[in-house]
Protein backbone atom coordinates (compact mmCIF):
# COMPACT_ATOMS: atom_id res chain seq x y z
CA UNK A 1 0.00 0.00 0.00
CA UNK A 2 1.45 3.40 -0.95
CA UNK A 3 2.47 5.75 1.85
CA UNK A 4 -0.10 8.40 2.63
CA UNK A 5 1.04 11.87 1.57
CA UNK A 6 1.25 14.64 4.21
CA UNK A 7 -1.92 16.08 2.70
CA UNK A 8 -3.68 12.80 3.37
CA UNK A 9 -3.95 11.71 -0.25
CA UNK A 10 -3.53 7.97 -0.78
CA UNK A 11 -4.57 7.61 -4.40
CA UNK A 12 -4.54 4.61 -6.70
CA UNK A 13 -5.67 4.26 -10.31
CA UNK A 14 -6.91 0.69 -10.68
CA UNK A 15 -9.65 1.60 -13.19
CA UNK A 16 -6.93 2.39 -15.72
CA UNK A 17 -6.06 -1.31 -15.88
CA UNK A 18 -9.29 -1.90 -17.79
CA UNK A 19 -9.86 -1.48 -21.52
CA UNK A 20 -8.43 1.84 -22.81
CA UNK A 21 -11.79 2.35 -24.53
CA UNK A 22 -13.42 2.90 -21.13
CA UNK A 23 -11.53 6.12 -20.43
CA UNK A 24 -9.28 8.84 -21.81
CA UNK A 25 -6.41 10.44 -19.95
CA UNK A 26 -7.51 14.04 -19.40
CA UNK A 27 -6.25 16.84 -17.20
CA UNK A 28 -8.44 19.48 -15.56
CA UNK A 29 -8.39 22.97 -17.01
CA UNK A 30 -7.02 25.81 -14.90
CA UNK A 31 -9.30 28.07 -12.91
CA UNK A 32 -8.26 31.73 -12.86
CA UNK A 33 -9.11 32.59 -9.26
CA UNK A 34 -10.23 29.61 -7.19
CA UNK A 35 -11.83 30.23 -3.82
CA UNK A 36 -13.21 27.71 -1.34
CA UNK A 37 -16.88 28.24 -0.54
CA UNK A 38 -17.80 24.92 1.13
CA UNK A 39 -15.89 21.95 2.46
CA UNK A 40 -17.07 18.85 4.26
CA UNK A 41 -15.30 18.08 7.52
CA UNK A 42 -16.94 14.67 7.96
CA UNK A 43 -16.05 13.52 4.45
CA UNK A 44 -12.50 14.85 4.74
CA UNK A 45 -11.99 12.91 7.97
CA UNK A 46 -13.40 9.70 6.49
CA UNK A 47 -11.02 10.03 3.53
CA UNK A 48 -8.04 10.77 5.76
CA UNK A 49 -7.49 14.17 4.13
CA UNK A 50 -5.66 16.70 6.28
CA UNK A 51 -8.24 19.39 7.04
CA UNK A 52 -5.69 22.17 7.41
CA UNK A 53 -4.08 21.25 4.11
CA UNK A 54 -7.49 21.08 2.41
CA UNK A 55 -8.13 24.73 3.26
CA UNK A 56 -4.62 25.84 2.33
CA UNK A 57 -3.67 27.52 -0.93
CA UNK A 58 -2.30 24.22 -2.23
CA UNK A 59 -5.44 22.35 -1.21
CA UNK A 60 -7.66 24.81 -3.02
CA UNK A 61 -5.49 24.53 -6.13
CA UNK A 62 -6.10 20.77 -6.14
CA UNK A 63 -9.85 21.17 -5.65
CA UNK A 64 -9.89 23.65 -8.54
CA UNK A 65 -7.91 21.37 -10.85
CA UNK A 66 -4.93 23.74 -10.99
CA UNK A 67 -2.68 21.17 -9.35
CA UNK A 68 -2.88 17.38 -9.24
CA UNK A 69 -2.73 15.61 -5.88
CA UNK A 70 0.01 13.12 -5.16
CA UNK A 71 -0.58 9.88 -7.07
CA UNK A 72 -3.26 11.19 -9.40
CA UNK A 73 -3.50 9.95 -12.98
CA UNK A 74 -6.60 11.83 -14.12
CA UNK A 75 -9.06 10.39 -16.62
CA UNK A 76 -12.48 11.05 -18.07
CA UNK A 77 -14.61 7.92 -18.20
CA UNK A 78 -16.56 6.83 -21.26
CA UNK A 79 -19.95 5.17 -21.07
CA UNK A 80 -23.20 4.93 -22.98
CA UNK A 81 -26.78 5.30 -21.86
CA UNK A 82 -30.44 5.45 -22.66
CA UNK A 83 -31.35 9.11 -22.21
CA UNK A 84 -35.13 9.39 -22.00
CA UNK A 85 -35.28 6.05 -23.80
CA UNK A 86 -32.81 6.86 -26.58
CA UNK A 87 -29.43 5.10 -26.70
CA UNK A 88 -26.39 7.39 -26.97
CA UNK A 89 -22.64 7.10 -26.71
CA UNK A 90 -21.63 9.33 -23.80
CA UNK A 91 -18.87 10.01 -21.30
CA UNK A 92 -17.69 12.45 -18.65
CA UNK A 93 -18.28 15.72 -20.46
CA UNK A 94 -17.37 17.93 -17.52
CA UNK A 95 -16.03 15.57 -14.88
CA UNK A 96 -12.52 14.24 -14.34
CA UNK A 97 -11.62 11.33 -12.08
CA UNK A 98 -8.49 12.17 -10.09
CA UNK A 99 -8.13 8.62 -8.79
CA UNK A 100 -9.30 6.25 -6.10
CA UNK A 101 -8.66 7.26 -2.52
CA UNK A 102 -8.00 4.52 0.01
CA UNK A 103 -10.11 5.84 2.86
CA UNK A 104 -9.41 5.50 6.57
CA UNK A 105 -11.67 2.45 6.87
CA UNK A 106 -9.97 0.75 3.93
CA UNK A 107 -12.68 1.46 1.37
CA UNK A 108 -11.68 2.45 -2.15
CA UNK A 109 -13.64 5.52 -3.31
CA UNK A 110 -13.54 7.67 -6.43
CA UNK A 111 -12.50 11.32 -6.20
CA UNK A 112 -13.94 13.27 -9.10
CA UNK A 113 -13.85 16.95 -10.05
CA UNK A 114 -17.19 17.98 -11.56
CA UNK A 115 -17.03 21.11 -13.71
CA UNK A 116 -13.29 20.84 -14.32
CA UNK A 117 -13.34 21.68 -18.02
CA UNK A 118 -13.62 20.11 -21.44
CA UNK A 119 -12.95 16.44 -22.05
CA UNK A 120 -13.07 14.32 -25.22
CA UNK A 121 -16.71 13.61 -24.31
CA UNK A 122 -17.91 17.19 -23.93
CA UNK A 123 -19.78 17.12 -27.27
CA UNK A 124 -19.46 20.86 -27.86
CA UNK A 125 -19.92 21.86 -24.22
CA UNK A 126 -17.44 23.91 -22.22
CA UNK A 127 -17.05 21.27 -19.51
CA UNK A 128 -17.69 23.83 -16.80
CA UNK A 129 -20.39 24.04 -14.13
CA UNK A 130 -22.21 26.92 -12.49
CA UNK A 131 -22.03 27.62 -8.77
CA UNK A 132 -25.76 27.16 -8.13
CA UNK A 133 -26.06 23.57 -9.42
CA UNK A 134 -22.86 22.52 -7.65
CA UNK A 135 -24.16 23.90 -4.36
CA UNK A 136 -27.46 22.13 -4.99
CA UNK A 137 -25.69 18.80 -5.44
CA UNK A 138 -23.65 19.40 -2.29
CA UNK A 139 -26.78 20.22 -0.29
CA UNK A 140 -29.09 17.49 -1.60
CA UNK A 141 -26.49 14.73 -1.48
CA UNK A 142 -25.75 15.60 2.16
CA UNK A 143 -29.49 15.63 2.89
CA UNK A 144 -29.76 12.16 1.35
CA UNK A 145 -26.86 10.96 3.48
CA UNK A 146 -28.63 12.31 6.55
CA UNK A 147 -31.76 10.41 5.54
CA UNK A 148 -29.76 7.18 5.43
CA UNK A 149 -30.06 6.78 1.67
CA UNK A 150 -27.01 5.48 -0.25
CA UNK A 151 -25.50 8.41 -2.11
CA UNK A 152 -22.41 10.00 -3.51
CA UNK A 153 -21.13 12.79 -1.29
CA UNK A 154 -19.25 16.04 -1.74
CA UNK A 155 -15.87 16.95 -0.32
CA UNK A 156 -15.93 20.59 -1.38
CA UNK A 157 -17.17 23.29 -3.72
CA UNK A 158 -14.80 25.96 -5.02
CA UNK A 159 -15.62 28.96 -7.12
CA UNK A 160 -13.32 29.12 -10.13
CA UNK A 161 -13.23 32.89 -10.57
CA UNK A 162 -14.40 32.37 -14.16
CA UNK A 163 -17.85 33.19 -15.47
CA UNK A 164 -19.55 30.61 -17.67
CA UNK A 165 -22.03 31.40 -20.41
CA UNK A 166 -25.48 29.83 -20.20
CA UNK A 167 -28.64 31.90 -20.76
CA UNK A 168 -26.66 34.56 -18.88
CA UNK A 169 -23.17 34.76 -17.42
CA UNK A 170 -22.96 32.71 -14.21
CA UNK A 171 -20.19 32.22 -11.65
CA UNK A 172 -18.30 28.99 -12.33
CA UNK A 173 -17.59 26.33 -9.73
CA UNK A 174 -16.15 22.85 -9.28
CA UNK A 175 -17.57 20.20 -6.98
CA UNK A 176 -15.36 17.41 -5.63
CA UNK A 177 -17.55 14.32 -5.68
CA UNK A 178 -16.83 11.18 -3.65
CA UNK A 179 -18.39 7.93 -4.85
CA UNK A 180 -18.03 4.22 -4.18
CA UNK A 181 -17.29 4.24 -7.90
CA UNK A 182 -18.64 5.80 -11.07
CA UNK A 183 -19.35 2.43 -12.72
CA UNK A 184 -22.84 2.74 -14.17
CA UNK A 185 -25.34 0.64 -16.06
CA UNK A 186 -24.21 2.82 -18.96
CA UNK A 187 -20.61 1.70 -18.44
CA UNK A 188 -21.67 -1.90 -19.08
CA UNK A 189 -23.80 -0.82 -22.03
CA UNK A 190 -20.73 0.86 -23.52
CA UNK A 191 -18.52 -2.18 -22.94
CA UNK A 192 -21.10 -4.56 -24.38
CA UNK A 193 -21.61 -2.39 -27.47
CA UNK A 194 -18.20 -0.93 -28.25
CA UNK A 195 -15.53 -3.24 -26.75
CA UNK A 196 -14.50 -6.86 -27.10
CA UNK A 197 -16.17 -9.66 -25.06
CA UNK A 198 -13.05 -10.18 -22.97
CA UNK A 199 -13.04 -6.47 -22.09
CA UNK A 200 -16.67 -6.68 -20.95
CA UNK A 201 -15.71 -9.65 -18.81
CA UNK A 202 -12.76 -7.73 -17.34
CA UNK A 203 -15.12 -4.88 -16.40
CA UNK A 204 -17.49 -7.34 -14.72
CA UNK A 205 -14.62 -8.98 -12.83
CA UNK A 206 -13.33 -5.60 -11.70
CA UNK A 207 -16.81 -4.55 -10.56
CA UNK A 208 -17.31 -7.72 -8.55
CA UNK A 209 -13.91 -7.47 -6.90
CA UNK A 210 -14.45 -3.80 -6.06
CA UNK A 211 -18.06 -3.83 -4.88
CA UNK A 212 -19.21 -7.36 -4.20
CA UNK A 213 -16.18 -9.61 -3.58
CA UNK A 214 -18.38 -12.13 -1.78
CA UNK A 215 -19.80 -13.04 -5.21
CA UNK A 216 -16.45 -14.51 -6.25
CA UNK A 217 -17.45 -17.63 -4.28
CA UNK A 218 -20.60 -18.11 -6.37
CA UNK A 219 -20.76 -20.83 -9.01
CA UNK A 220 -22.06 -18.24 -11.50
CA UNK A 221 -20.62 -14.88 -10.38
CA UNK A 222 -22.02 -12.86 -13.30
CA UNK A 223 -25.55 -14.09 -12.65
CA UNK A 224 -24.95 -13.26 -8.99
CA UNK A 225 -23.79 -9.76 -9.99
CA UNK A 226 -27.01 -9.16 -11.92
CA UNK A 227 -29.05 -10.45 -8.99
CA UNK A 228 -27.15 -8.26 -6.51
CA UNK A 229 -27.49 -5.07 -8.55
CA UNK A 230 -31.23 -5.72 -8.91
CA UNK A 231 -31.46 -6.11 -5.14
CA UNK A 232 -29.51 -2.97 -4.20
CA UNK A 233 -31.28 -0.82 -6.77
CA UNK A 234 -34.70 -2.05 -5.65
CA UNK A 235 -33.74 -1.08 -2.10
CA UNK A 236 -32.49 2.31 -3.21
CA UNK A 237 -35.64 3.22 -5.11
CA UNK A 238 -37.79 2.02 -2.20
CA UNK A 239 -35.96 4.50 0.03
CA UNK A 240 -36.42 7.30 -2.52
CA UNK A 241 -40.14 6.66 -2.65
CA UNK A 242 -40.44 6.48 1.13
CA UNK A 243 -39.18 10.05 1.57
CA UNK A 244 -40.75 11.55 -1.56
CA UNK A 245 -37.49 12.08 -3.47
CA UNK A 246 -37.68 12.63 -7.22
CA UNK A 247 -34.41 12.13 -9.10
CA UNK A 248 -35.63 13.71 -12.31
CA UNK A 249 -33.24 12.14 -14.81
CA UNK A 250 -33.13 8.36 -14.33
CA UNK A 251 -31.20 7.61 -17.50
CA UNK A 252 -29.16 4.41 -17.49
CA UNK A 253 -25.95 6.44 -17.25
CA UNK A 254 -27.26 7.78 -13.91
CA UNK A 255 -27.73 4.37 -12.28
CA UNK A 256 -24.69 3.07 -10.42
CA UNK A 257 -23.74 -0.56 -10.01
CA UNK A 258 -22.85 0.17 -6.38
CA UNK A 259 -26.43 1.22 -5.56
CA UNK A 260 -25.62 4.83 -4.71
CA UNK A 261 -27.74 7.78 -5.78
CA UNK A 262 -25.75 9.81 -8.30
CA UNK A 263 -26.05 13.00 -10.34
CA UNK A 264 -28.22 15.54 -8.54
CA UNK A 265 -29.39 17.66 -11.43
CA UNK A 266 -33.13 18.26 -11.80
CA UNK A 267 -34.00 16.66 -8.46
CA UNK A 268 -36.35 17.74 -5.67
CA UNK A 269 -38.50 16.46 -2.83
CA UNK A 270 -42.26 16.28 -3.22
CA UNK A 271 -44.50 18.49 -1.08
CA UNK A 272 -48.10 17.69 -2.05
CA UNK A 273 -48.51 13.97 -2.60
CA UNK A 274 -49.12 13.22 -6.27
CA UNK A 275 -47.50 10.29 -8.13
CA UNK A 276 -47.47 12.39 -11.32
CA UNK A 277 -45.15 15.00 -9.78
CA UNK A 278 -42.31 16.09 -12.08
CA UNK A 279 -39.79 18.84 -11.35
CA UNK A 280 -37.35 18.40 -14.22
CA UNK A 281 -37.58 21.07 -16.92
CA UNK A 282 -36.59 18.52 -19.57
CA UNK A 283 -38.97 15.71 -18.56
CA UNK A 284 -41.90 17.07 -20.55
CA UNK A 285 -43.57 13.65 -20.90
CA UNK A 286 -43.28 12.72 -17.23
CA UNK A 287 -41.14 9.67 -17.95
CA UNK A 288 -39.35 10.07 -14.62
CA UNK A 289 -42.28 11.27 -12.51
CA UNK A 290 -42.32 10.19 -8.86
CA UNK A 291 -44.79 7.37 -9.47
CA UNK A 292 -42.82 6.06 -12.45
CA UNK A 293 -39.46 5.77 -10.69
CA UNK A 294 -39.88 2.13 -9.62
CA UNK A 295 -40.84 1.11 -13.15
CA UNK A 296 -38.01 3.05 -14.74
CA UNK A 297 -35.52 1.41 -12.41
CA UNK A 298 -36.79 -1.96 -13.63
CA UNK A 299 -36.44 -0.80 -17.24
CA UNK A 300 -32.86 0.35 -16.60
CA UNK A 301 -31.99 -2.94 -14.92
CA UNK A 302 -33.29 -4.80 -17.96
CA UNK A 303 -30.76 -2.85 -20.03
CA UNK A 304 -28.06 -3.93 -17.54
CA UNK A 305 -29.14 -7.54 -17.93
CA UNK A 306 -28.94 -7.20 -21.72
CA UNK A 307 -25.37 -5.98 -21.48
CA UNK A 308 -24.42 -9.05 -19.42
CA UNK A 309 -25.89 -11.59 -21.87
CA UNK A 310 -22.46 -12.73 -23.20
CA UNK A 311 -21.38 -13.53 -19.62
CA UNK A 312 -24.47 -15.27 -18.30
CA UNK A 313 -24.20 -18.44 -20.39
CA UNK A 314 -22.29 -19.77 -23.39
CA UNK A 315 -25.59 -20.30 -25.23
CA UNK A 316 -27.30 -17.00 -26.06
CA UNK A 317 -30.80 -18.43 -25.77
CA UNK A 318 -30.08 -19.78 -22.31
CA UNK A 319 -28.40 -16.49 -21.31
CA UNK A 320 -31.49 -14.54 -22.34
CA UNK A 321 -33.66 -16.90 -20.31
CA UNK A 322 -31.47 -16.38 -17.24
CA UNK A 323 -31.59 -12.59 -17.67
CA UNK A 324 -35.37 -12.63 -18.01
CA UNK A 325 -35.77 -14.77 -14.90
CA UNK A 326 -33.60 -12.46 -12.81
CA UNK A 327 -35.28 -9.29 -14.07
CA UNK A 328 -38.62 -10.95 -13.43
CA UNK A 329 -37.78 -10.88 -9.73
CA UNK A 330 -37.28 -7.11 -9.60
CA UNK A 331 -40.90 -6.18 -9.05
CA UNK A 332 -41.33 -8.66 -6.19
CA UNK A 333 -38.12 -7.47 -4.52
CA UNK A 334 -39.03 -3.82 -4.91
CA UNK A 335 -42.55 -4.24 -3.51
CA UNK A 336 -41.16 -6.18 -0.56
CA UNK A 337 -38.61 -3.51 0.24
CA UNK A 338 -40.99 -0.58 -0.32
CA UNK A 339 -43.70 -2.19 1.80
CA UNK A 340 -41.13 -2.66 4.55
CA UNK A 341 -40.21 1.02 4.38
CA UNK A 342 -43.86 2.06 4.54
CA UNK A 343 -44.66 -0.31 7.40
CA UNK A 344 -41.92 1.34 9.44
CA UNK A 345 -43.34 4.79 8.63
CA UNK A 346 -46.65 3.56 10.08
CA UNK A 347 -45.08 2.05 13.20
CA UNK A 348 -45.64 -1.56 12.15
CA UNK A 349 -43.11 -4.05 13.47
CA UNK A 350 -44.90 -7.06 12.00
CA UNK A 351 -46.23 -7.94 8.57
CA UNK A 352 -49.81 -8.71 7.58
CA UNK A 353 -51.16 -9.15 4.07
CA UNK A 354 -53.74 -6.42 4.73
CA UNK A 355 -50.93 -3.88 5.24
CA UNK A 356 -50.66 -3.30 1.50
CA UNK A 357 -54.28 -2.16 1.32
CA UNK A 358 -53.79 0.00 4.42
CA UNK A 359 -50.81 1.75 2.81
CA UNK A 360 -52.53 2.10 -0.56
CA UNK A 361 -55.68 3.59 0.96
CA UNK A 362 -53.70 6.14 2.96
CA UNK A 363 -51.88 7.32 -0.16
CA UNK A 364 -55.15 7.56 -2.07
CA UNK A 365 -56.65 9.79 0.62
CA UNK A 366 -53.49 11.92 0.63
CA UNK A 367 -53.74 12.33 -3.14
CA UNK A 368 -57.45 13.22 -3.02
CA UNK A 369 -56.88 15.76 -0.25
CA UNK A 370 -53.73 17.27 -1.72
CA UNK A 371 -51.95 16.45 1.54
CA UNK A 372 -48.32 17.19 2.16
CA UNK A 373 -46.41 13.90 1.98
CA UNK A 374 -43.84 14.49 4.72
CA UNK A 375 -46.10 16.35 7.13
CA UNK A 376 -48.87 13.76 6.91
CA UNK A 377 -46.53 11.11 8.28
CA UNK A 378 -45.27 13.52 10.93
CA UNK A 379 -48.87 14.14 12.00
CA UNK A 380 -49.44 10.37 12.24
CA UNK A 381 -46.27 9.99 14.27
CA UNK A 382 -47.49 12.51 16.86
CA UNK A 383 -51.18 11.56 16.58
CA UNK A 384 -52.14 15.05 15.43
CA UNK A 385 -53.79 14.13 12.13
CA UNK A 386 -57.40 15.13 12.72
CA UNK A 387 -58.74 15.87 9.23
CA UNK A 388 -62.18 14.26 8.68
CA UNK A 389 -61.07 12.58 5.44
CA UNK A 390 -58.58 10.44 7.37
CA UNK A 391 -60.90 9.51 10.25
CA UNK A 392 -62.01 6.04 9.10
CA UNK A 393 -58.52 5.15 7.93
CA UNK A 394 -57.03 6.12 11.31
CA UNK A 395 -59.46 3.75 13.05
CA UNK A 396 -58.25 0.91 10.81
CA UNK A 397 -54.62 1.84 11.46
CA UNK A 398 -55.11 1.93 15.23
CA UNK A 399 -56.77 -1.49 15.13
CA UNK A 400 -53.79 -2.78 13.15
CA UNK A 401 -51.36 -1.39 15.73
CA UNK A 402 -53.19 -3.29 18.48
CA UNK A 403 -52.52 -6.58 16.67
CA UNK A 404 -48.77 -6.35 17.28
CA UNK A 405 -46.56 -6.39 20.32
CA UNK A 406 -44.81 -3.16 21.21
CA UNK A 407 -45.63 -0.21 23.40
CA UNK A 408 -46.90 3.13 22.17
CA UNK A 409 -43.47 4.58 22.93
CA UNK A 410 -41.77 1.92 20.79
CA UNK A 411 -44.20 2.54 17.94
CA UNK A 412 -43.59 6.27 18.11
CA UNK A 413 -39.81 5.80 18.12
CA UNK A 414 -40.00 3.51 15.09
CA UNK A 415 -42.03 6.16 13.28
CA UNK A 416 -39.64 8.95 14.31
CA UNK A 417 -36.76 6.88 12.94
CA UNK A 418 -38.44 6.58 9.53
CA UNK A 419 -40.40 9.81 9.15
CA UNK A 420 -38.02 12.76 8.75
CA UNK A 421 -38.96 15.94 10.54
CA UNK A 422 -37.33 17.93 7.76
CA UNK A 423 -36.58 17.52 4.06
CA UNK A 424 -34.94 19.95 1.63
CA UNK A 425 -38.11 21.90 0.85
CA UNK A 426 -37.84 23.57 -2.55
CA UNK A 427 -38.60 27.00 -1.06
CA UNK A 428 -35.78 26.83 1.47
CA UNK A 429 -33.32 25.30 -0.99
CA UNK A 430 -33.91 28.04 -3.55
CA UNK A 431 -33.73 30.76 -0.90
CA UNK A 432 -30.39 29.45 0.37
CA UNK A 433 -28.95 29.04 -3.13
CA UNK A 434 -30.07 32.52 -4.21
CA UNK A 435 -28.39 34.15 -1.21
CA UNK A 436 -25.18 32.19 -1.77
CA UNK A 437 -24.92 32.72 -5.53
CA UNK A 438 -26.18 36.29 -5.81
CA UNK A 439 -24.85 37.77 -2.58
CA UNK A 440 -22.06 35.46 -1.47
CA UNK A 441 -24.04 34.96 1.75
CA UNK A 442 -23.83 31.33 2.94
CA UNK A 443 -25.65 31.79 6.25
CA UNK A 444 -28.95 30.28 5.07
CA UNK A 445 -27.15 27.53 3.14
CA UNK A 446 -25.08 26.43 6.12
CA UNK A 447 -28.03 26.63 8.50
CA UNK A 448 -30.14 24.47 6.20
CA UNK A 449 -27.25 22.07 5.75
CA UNK A 450 -26.94 21.67 9.53
CA UNK A 451 -30.68 21.06 9.98
CA UNK A 452 -30.73 18.46 7.20
CA UNK A 453 -27.79 16.55 8.67
CA UNK A 454 -30.05 14.97 11.33
CA UNK A 455 -33.55 14.79 9.84
CA UNK A 456 -34.80 12.21 12.34
CA UNK A 457 -33.79 14.24 15.39
CA UNK A 458 -37.20 15.96 15.60
CA UNK A 459 -35.78 19.03 17.33
CA UNK A 460 -37.42 22.38 18.00
CA UNK A 461 -35.01 23.97 15.52
CA UNK A 462 -36.52 21.85 12.74
CA UNK A 463 -40.08 23.03 13.39
CA UNK A 464 -39.98 26.01 11.01
CA UNK A 465 -38.83 23.78 8.15
CA UNK A 466 -42.04 21.76 8.41
CA UNK A 467 -43.94 24.72 7.06
CA UNK A 468 -44.92 24.54 3.42
CA UNK A 469 -44.67 28.07 1.99
CA UNK A 470 -46.80 28.95 -1.00
CA UNK A 471 -45.10 27.36 -4.00
CA UNK A 472 -45.17 28.06 -7.68
CA UNK A 473 -47.13 25.16 -9.18
CA UNK A 474 -44.78 25.29 -12.16
CA UNK A 475 -41.61 24.97 -10.06
CA UNK A 476 -38.83 23.41 -12.14
CA UNK A 477 -35.28 22.24 -11.62
CA UNK A 478 -32.56 22.01 -14.24
CA UNK A 479 -29.64 19.78 -15.16
CA UNK A 480 -27.13 22.54 -14.57
CA UNK A 481 -25.00 21.68 -17.58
Amino acid sequence: MPERHVSGWNLQNSYKKLSPGLFTETKPQRASGPEMVQWNKEVAESLGINKEWLQSEEGIKVLAGNQLPEGSEPIAQSYAGHQFGHFNRLGDGRAILLGEQLAVNGDRVDIQLKGAGRTPYSRGGDGRAALGPMLREYLISEAMHGLGIPTTRSLAVVETGDDIARETLLPGAILTRVAASHIRVGTFQFAATFTKPEELQALADYTIERHYPELLKEDHPYVALLRKVIEVQAGLIAKWQAVGFIHGVMNTDNMTISGETIDYGPCAFMDTYDPATVFSSIDVQGRYAYGNQPYMAGWNLARFAESLIPLLHDETEEAVKIAQEEIGEYNRIYIHKWTGEMRAKLGLFTAEESDKALIHDLLEIMKEQGADYTNTFIALTYRTLDQPAFKEWIVRWQERLKRQEGSEAEVEQLMKNHNPAVIPRNYYVEKALTAAVNKGDYHLFEKLLAVLAHPYAHTAEQEKYKEVPVQDDNYQTYCGT
